[in-house]
């Protein structure tokens, strides 16, 4: 799959093909439609690792349903919403970005990555029915959770979804549920960003093209990249590079050899799924339903009863269970790249995260070589009535959670987000993992406001964002920005084919 049109020495290159790189290179060229801009991928096609549809729950992360944002109470007794509502705000920038995508023909199609699905939180036993009540309580204060409902009515529970009643005990349980939730296909979407930005003057794309080393060179980057079909090694310069590599993105930074690295390491996370494709099953269910997460489990690893509708069919998935790996990628990861990225400036913190974080190695230890026995047990939790027979298990994606020194204590493993960049932004990176995908739009705006502030000062490139993304510069979650924010949230899911 390579573009007829590479770009030799551009303006910009993009390391990895998934949301973020695909994201960060289509908003560049509508915001300065001079920028040559050349992309590389390491596989033969484009959003194969974390952003594959297989590989994440493919949840427009809104805050909706994932009680791990909302984990605590706070100091008032209260459940702190705060998180969801940052979460929400983000993926409002998302949803604009893709519904300007769609309407000027950026992208087509749109049911190939984006389907209307509800976003529920479920609990059971009382102390977890109190917990989801105060978070519902707190959360449908705020317009942008005005719609969300709460029962503990089993009937309603059975309407909203019947799996979860099937073969169920008499255990207190509670539902909330939010209509206008999404699943998504980021593979599929960051595929379709790609293919249009190749088709733009001055711009390109190669996969199957690994990047071997990052020097600085005067003002520049030097980029030596080797086309792993012909094995032919090129040199290409570049005045900004972004490294969006997923698992790939730390070793490559330690390539950089910028100073900004010092101290950073990668924890990996490997996932498995469970899932059922059996029409008389499937056909019952069309929800994500989140839980809470056991007491060691990572973010990630948050169980959910996933509907999903990847390449046309649909699905129903659970998990992630997570599981201990030393790679950093899926597809093209060894057993070596964990103790290949050891430095001397990293091994302290990543000798602290083994011994402050020993219940977790111990889970994911755990997780990874449980019976298929142990994995139905979970699964029944969600659906009483799950069949060992039904399910198949699958390897899902792979995550590096970044590790760095922070307020002079290191070890500190980063569920989130990380975007790095160095003083003269000239090279930016993200590592880190969930709720990547979901607000890459709000990530990748910070980047440009970072590292192409020039573009955005003037009128021209000011007009061309907020074409792009109308709420760039606002704050939705104002109280009085409650009819802006529903207005906007309309016109996009109206574009994008999700209102039901």
């Amino acid at each position: 799959m390579k573009s007829e049109n590479q770009v030799l020495d551009p303006d910009v290159i993009l390391i990895g093909s998934g949301i973020m790189s695909a994201t960060l290179g289509a908003m560049l060229k509508v915001l300065d439609p001079a920028l040559r801009i050349q992309l590389f991928e390491m596989t033969e096609e484009f959003g194969k690792e974390a952003s594959n549809a297989w590989h994440n729950a493919g949840t427009g992360h809104a805050g909706l349903c994932e009680l791990s944002y909302t984990p605590d109470y706070g100091s008032d007794g209260k459940v702190d919403v705060s998180k969801a509502f940052e979460i929400f705000h983000q993926f409002e920038h998302s949803k604009q970005f893709w519904s300007y995508a769609a309407r000027t023909g950026m992208i087509d199609k749109v049911e190939e990555f984006i389907n209307p699905v509800p976003h529920l939180s479920f609990v059971y036993g009382q102390e977890q029915v109190d917990f989801l009540k105060s978070r519902f309580t707190q959360m449908q204060k705020h317009h942008f959770f005005e719609g969300m409902a709460y029962t503990e009515d089993r009937e309603q529970i059975r309407e909203w979804a019947p799996l979860l009643l099937e073969g169920r005990d008499h255990t207190p349980l509670a539902v909330t549920k939010m209509e206008r939730g999404t699943d998504i296909n980021y593979g599929t979407l960051s595929a379709k960003l790609i293919e249009w930005l190749g088709q733009q003057e001055g711009c390109g794309y190669a996969t199957s093209h690994r990047i071997t080393n990052l020097t600085k060179d005067g003002t520049s980057w030097k980029v030596e990249v080797e086309d792993l079909t012909t094995k032919q090694t090129l040199s290409t310069k570049a005045n900004f590079v972004f490294i969006g590599a997923g698992g790939g993105s730390l070793p490559l930074l330690q390539k950089s050899g910028i100073k900004e690295s010092k101290g950073f390491g990668g924890f990996p996370i490997g996932g498995q799924w469970l899932i059922c494709d059996k029409p008389e099953i499937v056909n019952k269910h069309l929800a994500k339903v989140y839980g809470l997460s056991p007491g060691a489990a990572p973010t990630m690893a948050v169980p959910h009863l996933d509907t999903r509708i990847i390449d046309g069919k649909k699905s129903i998935l659970f998990g992630p269970y997570a599981a201990w790996t030393t790679k950093f990628l899926h597809i093209e990861g060894k057993l070596t790249d964990l103790p290949g990225s050891i430095r001397t400036d990293n091994i302290a913190s990543l000798i602290k995260v083994g011994l402050h974080n020993i219940p977790l190695v111990r889970y994911l230890i755990q997780q990874g070589t449980q019976s298929m026995k142990a994995r139905m047990k979970e699964l029944k939790a969600f659906f009483p009535d799950a069949r060992e027979e039904d399910w198949r298990l699958i390897d899902a994606g792979i995550r590096v959670q970044a590790i760095k020194k922070e307020d002079g204590d290191a070890g500190i493993v980063h569920f989130g987000t990380e975007v790095l960049t160095t003083e003269d932004l000239s090279l930016s990176t993200l590592l880190g993992a969930s709720p990547g995908a979901s607000v890459s739009t709000n990530i990748i705006l910070e980047v440009i406001k970072r590292c192409f502030a020039d573009s955005l000062e003037t009128p021209v490139g000011h007009a061309r964002m907020k074409a792009m993304v109308p709420s760039y510069d606002e704050d939705l979650t104002q109280p009085e920005m409650a009819l802006r924010q529903r207005e906007l949230s309309e016109e996009a899911f109206k574009t994008l084919n999700c209102i039901r």
